[in-house]
């Protein structure tokens, strides 16, 4: 099932083996991966290069990279950023909470602002705007769209309680990105 992907999405939830392997045939048959590094550990040089697009949220970046722990903002979060990259991870995508999300590649930065929400439950808020990356993505969007799509199911999230049932649908995605006015795209 893997090699016959087009994307593959991984966090180190499951064991340790599983996330080795998954990313070595997804890459080997093709396919994307991104890898969310929820919970946070070290992370072997090999491993973070089979990631297109590695997702630490500001915890996991401060014990990937040694950074200062704590709230990080767009100009903080990209020395650490650039030191994913240059350890091998092609694109770096910090989440950032209420701060919003910066995308780090060797050739692009781009900087989603979080959208404006009152914040109810944050437990799901990294796996709502992971899996919307990753459907976005793997419908071709551009990698912009698809961070301005994840932004949109993050912020949705938040705004009710519990992981699994605050975890939006792709019609309430769309309804919640229409319906916010402040979006902000930029080039």
């Amino acid at each position: 099932m893997i090699a016959s992907a087009k994307l593959v999405l991984l966090q180190l939830e499951i064991p340790i083996e599983t996330v080795i392997a998954a990313p070595r045939i997804a890459k080997e048959a093709g396919a994307a991966v991104i890898l969310d590094p929820a919970p946070a550990r070290c992370l072997p040089e090999v491993f973070l290069k089979c990631a297109d697009y590695l997702t630490p949220n500001e915890t996991e970046i401060a014990i990937l990279t040694g950074a200062a722990p704590g709230l990080m903002t767009r100009t903080t979060a990209r020395d650490p950023a650039q030191k994913l990259n240059r350890r091998g991870a092609a694109n770096v995508i910090v989440k950032m909470g209420a701060q919003g999300a910066l995308l780090v590649g060797p050739d692009r930065e781009h900087f989603w602002p979080a959208l404006e929400v009152r914040a109810v439950d944050t437990t799901a808020a990294g796996d709502a705007f992971n899996a919307a990356l990753a459907v976005a993505l793997a419908e071709d969007k551009s990698v912009i769209d698809a961070g301005q799509f994840a932004t949109s199911a993050a912020a949705c999230s938040v705004t009710r309680s519990g992981a699994q049932p605050s975890l939006p649908t792709r019609a309430e995605v769309e309804a919640f990105t229409r319906s916010n006015s402040s979006i902000d795209k930029q080039p």
